[in-house]
Order: structure tokens, then sequence, then C-alpha cells
């Protein structure tokens, strides 16, 4: 299964700790192929620079490491964005918007424990 991680299960991840079980059960079956989004990215970049406290790290970096680490990126398209306009009114983050609207369009599923993402339709895992 492909996989796209929302932001936090992404920074989660990386850190080697905070998943819930499924998620992590998810995360480590090699048959899986693990996604991030540049709109995952763009969210610590600017976050970070906001000084946000659960942001602390380099966006640069964390890219690289996730690569590194097998992880496969996905670039933001123009189908992405036009995506975003079928999809209703349930949460605001424009992060979380896009990441929706990728899975949607890539046929990917989307894993996230955010409820606000959880009440949409379409390929997205509770990773609670």
């Amino acid at each position: 299964m492909k996989l796209l991680l929302d932001t936090h299960l992404l920074l989660l991840a990386a850190a080697g700790a905070g998943l819930s079980t499924s998620a992590l059960r998810l995360v480590d079956d090699p048959d899986n192929v693990l996604i991030f989004s540049a709109a995952s990215v763009w969210e610590i970049a600017i976050k970070a620079r906001l000084g946000r406290a659960d942001f602390v790290l380099d966006a640069g970096v964390f890219r690289r490491e996730l690569l590194e680490s097998g992880y496969e990126e996905l670039a933001i398209t123009g189908a992405h964005a036009a995506a975003l306009t079928a999809l209703p009114d349930l949460h605001r983050d424009p992060f979380d918007r896009m990441l929706i609207a990728q899975a949607l369009a890539e046929g990917v599923t989307l894993l996230s424990a955010d409820q606000a993402v959880l009440a949409y339709p379409g390929p997205i895992l509770d990773a609670r």
C-alpha cells in the first residue's frame, strides 16, 4: 500500500516515538511505500520560521533524512491544487487540505490521527 503520512505523523516517525501501535505497524511494514508531501516540508519550514516549539528542526535536513530513509517525495501539482475545489469545508488547515487532495488525486492512502482530516471521505486511514 502507498501511504502518504501527514506532517504530524512524519515528525513522530522521524523521532521514533509517539506513533500508535496501528500506525507503527503500517510504517514498519516493508510492503508499504511511505510517502511525504512537499506540503509537509513547506509547513515545517513556515512553522519553524515562526518559532513554533513543536517545529524546531531544519526543513531541508528533515527532507533529506526522509529521502535517505527510503520515503518517496510527492510534489505539489496543479492537479492537486485544482482538486482542492472538490473538498468539503470540514477543515481549514491548508496543509492538511492539500494532503487530502493529493491522496485523492494520486490514489494513495493518507495516514492521519487528525480527527478533522478523518472526517473526509476517501482513502484516509486512522492512525490514532
